[in-house]
C-alpha cells in the first residue's frame, strides 16, 4: 500500500520526536549537540489504521515495537537534528509501506508440453552417455 501525502502528514503529526546526543565520531559536535532523533508512534492508540492494518503492522514490525505498543525508529547518520528528523521519518514511512503491502498469491502453472518433451530428450541423451561409459558385457 502506498501512503498518501495526507496520511503521511497525519502520521507525522501523531508521531512523537525526541532528540539526544548521538555516539560515534564527530568531535565536539557530538559532545555538545543533540543530533540523534528518535521517533515514537503509538500504534495501539492510533485511529489512522483499521484493525486489520494494525494487526499486520504489529506482526511485520514486531522488532521495532516496545511493550507499550509504540513503534520506535532512531537516526543519527546526519550532522544536524533536522536532517536526522527527515531520515527517521523516511525510515518510518518505508517500514509502514512495506508492512502494509499485501503480497499476491502465486498461481501454480503446469509446465508446457514443449518443455516436458525437451526435458525428457535431455534425460535420454544423458542416459545414453552413461551407458557408453560402462565396460562392454562379455
Amino acid at each position: 500500500m502506498k501512503l498518501t501525502e495526507e496520511l503521511k502528514r497525519e502520521l507525522e503529526d501523531a508521531a512523537c520526536f525526541s532528540a539526544s546526543r548521538s555516539g560515534g565520531p564527530g568531535g565536539q559536535n557530538v559532545n555538545k549537540v543533540n543530533t540523534q532523533v528518535e521517533l515514537r508512534f503509538s500504534l495501539a492508540d492510533t485511529q489512522l489504521f483499521s484493525d486489520d492494518e494494525k494487526l499486520r503492522l504489529f506482526e511485520k514490525l514486531k522488532n521495532k515495537i516496545n511493550s507499550v505498543g509504540e513503534i520506535i525508529f532512531t537516526s543519527q547518520e546526519g550532522r544536524s537534528q533536522l536532517e536526522n528528523r527527515e531520515l527517521v521519518l523516511n525510515k518510518f514511512f518505508e517500514a509502514v509501506e512495506m508492512a502494509l503491502r499485501v503480497r499476491r498469491k502465486r498461481i501454480k502453472t503446469a509446465p508446457s508440453q514443449a518443455s516436458v518433451k525437451e526435458r525428457l530428450e535431455i534425460k535420454k541423451i544423458n542416459a545414453q552417455k552413461k551407458q557408453m561409459r560402462k565396460p562392454p558385457d562379455v
